[in-house]
């Protein structure tokens, strides 16, 4: 099954700058309105972890143009397991970047807890990044050169801090690497580095952990070992986990389902399971792209 948007005639998109700029809705510009018409952002019983309002963010200019994100208002709560899915060229990828602080908006701002990283300069950036966010990344990201207990303590080192040794033993023996931790990555299987990642990622405990397709390089059996970790830090820890995923099985591990389409939140599920989370894919098959936007 693919989730690709079938391809439709070219639509006329006006500028970004100029419909920004009027205050203009994109139905009022004949740009596509979401499947659903989207709540308010949603408000959390606990405080939001991640909190993003009006954001706009496009690629380009003129004809060339690709609007990303069409003013994105969301929140994600503190303890929570959120998913963010779409088909390609929707924006999750570049909505996660944007929430991380590792790509900028034209438009709009980012919170993460109480501290808004929208406008920060790359100093206090990278300070924030280091001392409030946690990553996993699809590709490991793990330096060759240390071992397996090196990489999971090396943001606390960059910090010249140290880790808390009770909390660490607790991450390490969640992820069953306590006889992995003098290996180099080298000598390691991918799920066991991604399991490496997963405890550098909470090392330091973070405000939030961003994951960016953690499963996408991993069999079955790793990607379930690496997604019950995550669902487990969750409960156990109280951890908050934005995951973009492509994969419906992996999002049925979340507490919810962002989901994006021409760079617009269209649908908001709660409790997924793998077919609720195919069934509003499919939704998305015979959407009509717009001329210029990324696929």
């Amino acid at each position: 099954m693919t989730f690709f948007p079938a391809r439709g005639p070219k639509r006329v998109r006006p500028d970004l700058n100029s419909l920004v700029a009027t205050g203009k809705t994109p139905d009022q510009e004949g740009l596509p309105v979401p499947l659903a018409t989207p709540p308010a952002p949603h408000l959390t019983r606990t405080r939001a972890a991640v909190t993003a309002t009006g954001l706009w963010r496009a690629y380009g200019s003129g004809e060339a143009q690709v609007v990303a994100l069409r003013d994105v208002s969301v929140e994600f709560a503190s303890g929570a397991f959120t998913a963010i899915m779409g088909p390609s060229g929707s924006g999750k990828s570049t909505l996660m970047h944007c929430l991380a602080g590792l790509d900028t908006t034209d438009r709009g701002t980012v919170n993460i807890g109480d501290a808004t990283i929208t406008g920060l300069g790359d100093k206090a950036l990278t300070r924030l990044r280091r001392d409030k966010i946690g990553f996993i990344f699809q590709q490991f990201n793990l330096l060759p050169t240390l071992t397996a207990e090196e990489n999971i303590q090396l943001p606390a080192s960059i910090a010249g801090a140290k880790a808390d040794p009770e909390w660490l033993r607790r991450v390490i023996d969640t992820l069953d690497l306590r006889d992995r931790l003098t290996h180099k990555p080298t000598e390691l299987s991918g799920g066991q580095q991604q399991r490496v990642a997963c405890a550098r990622a909470l090392a330091t405990r973070p405000e939030v952990v961003f994951a960016d397709e953690p499963t996408g390089n991993l069999d079955t059996r790793s990607s379930g070992e690496v997604l019950r970790f995550l669902r487990k830090s969750v409960d156990d820890f109280g951890q908050t986990i934005v995951m973009v995923t492509h994969d419906p099985s992996a999002a049925a591990y979340a507490d919810r389902v962002v989901f994006l389409a021409d760079g617009q939140i269209v649908h908001d599920l709660r409790e997924p399971t793998a077919d609720t989370v195919i069934d509003t894919m499919r939704g998305f098959e015979n959407r009509v792209p717009l001329a210029g936007e990324a696929r």
